[in-house]
């Protein structure tokens, strides 16, 4: 068996000049604002809404396009990226083949207007004039949504609604431009800037409705119930529809807590988790900067999804399952919804960090019966024999961790590559550096990169802060040189 090489410790170790000094907190300036109206409507299963995006030219280029991601098009019939493997096809498709997708039916506020990208995925809007630094646009675009009956993000479950990603969402800038991004069935093919959201939906007067940000209001409207959500400096807004649901609260410093259910025998038990999770995170990290985070059962043919706010949890998981998924989806509201990445090409990053601390957490309440060093000689086993399996059957194994989605083979590797050998990476390093120097790490690199968008270069800068060269270290690891 491969072992980890002694000199990744003492890579790690060495004191040196620290190459990313960290100084100020990086300036965020939220450049969009959505304004979304819509309706569900259970008959057909779709969603009519309009979306009213205000947008800010805060870079330094001239723009004279803005494109739009529309995710929900990656489950239409012919799409050439389905939004699920065929590993989980069975899981998700519970009535059988079922399918969706998104119709854009007017864009005003532009100059014309067409659907593009590598899988029909991105809405181009052609500005009737350039915007230079400062200036702004609003538009106004028109969507129907329909739903496929599918346990995903974006789907009519047995029992509920989710609606992730289920707008128009403007990409992501990234070196000058517009960042497209078709939808990989492995990882979150998400990269996404904060944004000011106000969601005002209508549906069935007995849904609840779990979602990103807070209830500004609710209005009956004879059959219906009007809900108007608002949220700021999020990185997406979701929500999860249901006339099943049964509601639990409990409030954890200043944020509130709530959990939507309708299958969990102990869901008391199931919110004393969320809560033990999030005040513990809170605590290590830092402070939670929204003021309610709502978790929710539902249909999901994996253990969960995060957005902003708002996690989606499998309502098909066994009593240590669902802890280990709750616990992980929270400590993503640090990492990914507090402080983004590029989940696209550094799906370590987000997936990583949410693995690790979830260990951190359960390595600090035993009575959940995880064990730190089974926990990770588990993800190292793993690992290894997904470097053996593959090196016998290909000849070789990519190793790197710092790769696009579409790069890699299955949801195995993609698991092996995103969750256990970061896992193994950051454990070798507190190990290295000390619990003190590790925490205070996480701390600064949180701190620094509130609302953005963080590098690996940002994450490996918050560790320099300490006073210690451990570029190396992270480079063995995420270029694939480190032997395991």
């Amino acid at each position: 068996m491969k072992r980890i090489a002694c000199l990744i410790l003492a890579v790690a170790c060495v004191l040196s000049v620290s190459y990313g000094f960290i100084g100020c907190k990086k300036e965020t300036k939220v450049s969009s604002r959505y304004e979304i109206t819509a309706e569900y409507l259970p008959e057909s299963g779709t969603l009519a809404g309009t979306t009213k995006l205000t947008f800010e030219n805060c870079g330094d280029n001239e723009i004279s396009v803005l494109k739009f991601q529309l995710y929900p098009n990656a489950y239409r019939k012919d799409a050439l990226f389905k939004p699920v493997s065929k590993a989980y096809e069975n899981a998700a498709y519970y009535a059988g083949e079922s399918y969706g997708e998104m119709v854009i039916s007017s864009v005003n506020g532009a100059k014309n207007w067409e659907v593009m990208g590598e899988d029909e995925n991105i809405l181009y809007v052609y500005l009737e004039r350039s915007l230079f630094p400062d200036d702004k646009v609003v538009l106004d675009i028109g969507f129907l949504l329909k739903l496929a009956r599918v346990n995903h993000r974006t789907g009519v479950t047995e029992k509920t609604v989710n609606l992730g990603n289920f707008f128009p969402v403007l990409c992501a800038e990234k070196d000058g431009g517009f960042y497209e991004c078709a939808y990989y069935s492995d990882g979150d093919p998400f990269l996404s800037e904060c944004a000011d959201f106000k969601v005002t939906i209508t549906a069935p007067k007995d849904y609840l409705i779990a979602a990103t940000g807070e209830t500004v209001s609710e209005r009956s409207l004879e059959s219906k119930k009007e809900h108007i959500f608002t949220a700021q400096s999020v990185r997406d807004f979701a929500m999860v529809l249901s006339d099943h649901f049964e509601v639990m609260e409990k409030t954890v410093g200043d944020t509130e807590l709530v959990y939507y259910y309708y299958d969990d025998p102990s869901a008391k038990e199931t919110l004393a988790t969320a809560a033990e999770a999030f005040a513990y995170f809170e605590d290590t990290f830092g402070d939670y900067p929204y003021a309610r985070y709502s978790v929710a059962q539902t249909g999901f043919c994996l253990a969960g999804m995060e957005y902003p706010n708002l996690a989606m949890i499998s309502d098909d998981l066994l009593a240590a399952e669902l802890s280990r998924a709750i616990v992980h989806e929270t400590a993503h509201q640090w990492w990914y919804g507090v402080v983004g990445s590029n989940q696209i090409e550094e799906a370590w990053q987000d997936e990583g960090l949410a693995e690790y601390s979830a260990l951190l957490f359960f390595e600090n309440y035993e009575k959940y019966g995880f064990n730190r060093e089974d926990t990770v000689m588990k993800a190292l086993k793993e690992y290894r024999s997904y470097y053996d399996v593959y090196g016998s059957v290909l000849g070789r194994t990519d190793t790197r961790m710092t790769r696009h989605l579409k790069d890699y083979l299955s949801d195995y590797e993609y698991k092996c590559l995103a969750y256990d050998k970061p896992l193994v990476m950051l454990d070798t390093l507190r190990k290295s550096v000390g619990d003190e120097q590790f925490l205070s790490s996480l701390k600064k690199y949180y701190a620094t990169n509130k609302f953005a968008v963080a590098s690996s270069a940002d994450l490996i800068a918050a560790f320099e802060k300490t006073g210690l060269d451990v570029h190396g270290f992270f480079d063995s690891f995420l270029s694939g040189k480190a032997i395991l």
